[in-house]
């Protein structure tokens, strides 16, 4: 009760009932003794019988039957008297919450008024309606009682008194009581007439049997939308939980994320899209780069440009992504969003080369946005742009890359999105940079540092140092050019032979081709050479099967593992160290680049940087030519 209208309106109330009670109480009669005593008693038994209302606080019993006899059969004083007898029954007999003192007054103040009122219509000269004063009752009660609730509660009244107008037929059927009890006590008596108790326990029974389904349906509605915010949450962290995967690996995706989702649900709302497509667009937004998690980290990173085979293996994160959302089957369409992302308005984007309207909206929005935060942030090949020099570009593209909807949005609401990203909450990110201090080391050992390693990292002599990277570059430079340009097979691996050693050095070099699932020596230089010829490795096993099932390169791993060594006695080898990388293009892993050395750990990762390039161009160059076996 914070307001003053709340007050005064209680005290006005409170006032007025005690003015009733007091006229009442000044002019009282009781020409019958027992048979009031007999009514009051009943009255207070009946007050017991209350059931809770299903939609409003408080409850109803069965004693406003017996108000309304009282109304016809007895005088003001003594109805008065029973029924605010009975609002103190009702209020405090098994009360689940025990009223203020100042709520219990209001209740009998409120119930003396409903009394008066109707009294006072039912003796009316030449009209004695006991249904028009019942209707009074109901409504100077219900009215009491719901703008007390509007007002302390800051509700519209209204709303509240509609709550209340399911009762309004109990009213009458208690004005047809008081009917039969006065029609039956004038004819038989008011002693027999009390026999009209058991019927109105039975109304009581059913009437709480109806309100206690009543409760049951409302209980299982809350259960109900209980469990739909739970399942829709747990969909929300699902998506962050993903969303997080895809952070994990590329670190500048996460605040990226975050921007992309409220800028397309923002442009989402502005369009018109509906809540379930704002919930489908949320998720895509979150999720529509999780496809990355099946492109090679060193595409992902790289901090130049990509070849075309790389560019190959990265368009394919939008296919990915897509099948992974299907198989999470959202109850609303994320997929046809997330595979749509790097769609073109002109038809000249991927993966399917979708035009206008034929790409889905949601995919459209999520284009654009994904395009001017990515202009707007940080990358490994250049640095972010000014959000308005990154607007300007999304802007000469309306029409031809976006669609020209979103773009007039975005243009108009960018510095506005901006603030609201930086004002909302956050995604944590996960611990990705944190040191695990306990376990000493894994079973098969650590890798050591190659003498190599550190004789680069004692160098002393600086210029030499530069120098040598500049030498190393510009060989590595010439092979990655010389095997593009190579037409022929045996072009290729002439010029691998020709200066690949000059950039990695090697004792044996193979190139394993895949065929199947077994890896074929195609090509094989220096030394021991022999025991690779007749090689043959399922994927899977051994050294360079191991790189061809997982894509992933190996840095000094001991080439006795590759089968056939150890199963022969008479096989033997002095190679002692295997640098292997993946040869991967389009159409996937086609084989693997594996060099030898007779020297243990002797590999460095600059020479797995440099084979990793060269591993590129020339997975381009074997499946260029025709004689891949497949």
């Amino acid at each position: 009760m914070n307001s003053r209208g709340a007050n005064a309106y209680i005290t006005m109330v409170i006032v007025a009932g005690a003015l009733a009670l007091g006229h009442g109480l000044w002019t009282w009669s009781s020409p019958d003794l027992a048979r009031y005593l007999s009514y009051c008693i009943i009255t207070l038994l009946a007050s017991g019988m209350k059931v809770s209302l299903p939609s409003v606080p408080g409850t109803m019993s069965m004693g406003f039957v017996f108000a309304l006899i009282g109304i016809s059969e007895f005088s003001l004083g003594e109805t008065l008297v029973t029924g605010c007898l009975g609002v103190l029954v009702q209020s405090l007999f098994y009360a689940k919450v025990r009223p203020k003192p100042v709520q219990l007054v209001f209740n009998v103040a409120g119930v003396a008024c409903s009394i008066q009122a109707a009294y006072a219509v039912y003796h009316l000269p030449n009209l004695q309606s006991g249904l028009l004063s019942a209707t009074t009752y109901f409504l100077t009660n219900t009215v009491f009682i719901a703008a007390v609730i509007a007002l302390t509660g800051q509700k519209n009244f209204w709303s509240v008194w509609r709550d209340y107008f399911w009762s309004f037929p109990n009213y009458l059927v208690g004005a047809a009581a008081a009917w039969v009890m006065s029609v039956s006590g004038r004819l038989i008596g008011w002693q027999p007439s009390l026999l009209l108790m058991p019927i109105l326990y039975v109304v009581y029974r059913s009437h709480r049997m109806y309100v206690g389904r009543l409760e049951e349906a409302k209980t299982r509605a809350e259960q109900q939308r209980a469990h739909a915010e739970e399942v829709a949450a747990l969909h929300r962290r699902t998506i962050e939980t993903l969303a997080l995967a895809i952070e994990a690996k590329d670190q500048t995706t996460h605040d990226h994320l975050e921007r992309v989702e409220t800028y397309a649900v923002e442009v989402g709302k502005e369009l018109g899209l509906s809540e379930t497509e704002l919930e489908a667009l949320r998720a895509a937004a979150l999720l529509h780069d999780i496809g990355k998690l099946a492109v090679p980290e060193y595409i992902i990173s790289k901090p130049g440009k990509l070849t075309q085979e790389e560019f190959e293996k990265m368009k394919t994160h939008t296919i990915v992504g897509a099948e992974i959302c299907e198989r999470i089957r959202f109850p609303y369409s994320v997929a046809p969003m997330v595979r749509g992302h790097h769609e073109r308005w002109d038809g000249t984007g991927y993966p399917d080369g979708l035009a206008g309207e034929k790409i889905p909206l949601g995919a459209r929005i999520l284009a654009t946005v994904d395009c001017l935060d990515a202009l707007a942030s940080d990358r490994q090949y250049r640095r972010a742009l000014p959000l308005n020099e990154a607007m300007r570009i999304i802007q000469s593209e309306a029409g031809k890359s976006f669609d020209a909807r979103v773009v007039e949005i975005l243009a108009r609401r960018c510095d506005e999105l901006a603030g609201m990203v930086d004002k909302g909450p956050r995604i944590a990110k996960l611990g990705t940079n944190i040191k695990v201090e306990r376990g000493e080391a894994p079973a098969a050992g650590f890798e050591k540092a190659s003498a190599k390693d550190q004789t680069n990292h004692n160098l002393v002599n600086l210029h030499d140092s530069i120098a040598e990277v500049g030498r190393r570059s510009g060989m590595l430079a010439h092979v990655i050019s010389t095997v593009a340009l190579c037409g022929e097979r045996e072009e290729v691996f002439a010029a691998l032979q020709a200066s690949l050693r000059d950039v990695v050095a090697y004792d044996a070099l193979v190139v394993y081709q895949r065929s199947g699932e077994v890896l074929k020596p195609q090509w094989v230089d220096g030394n021991d050479f022999q025991l690779f010829t007749s090689l043959e490795i399922p994927v899977g096993g051994g050294l360079s099967g191991w790189v061809a099932e997982n894509g992933k390169p190996i840095m000094n791993g001991n080439p006795s593992v590759e089968p056939g060594y150890l199963n022969d006695p008479a096989k033997f080898s002095i190679l002692r160290s295997a640098l292997a990388v993946p040869l991967i293009c389009a159409n996937g892993i086609i084989g693997v680049l594996s060099l030898y050395l007779m020297e243990s750990d002797a590999f460095t990762t600059g020479d797995l940087a440099a084979l990793t390039s060269v591993a590129s161009t020339l997975a381009g160059a074997l499946e260029r030519t025709s004689e891949v076996v497949g």
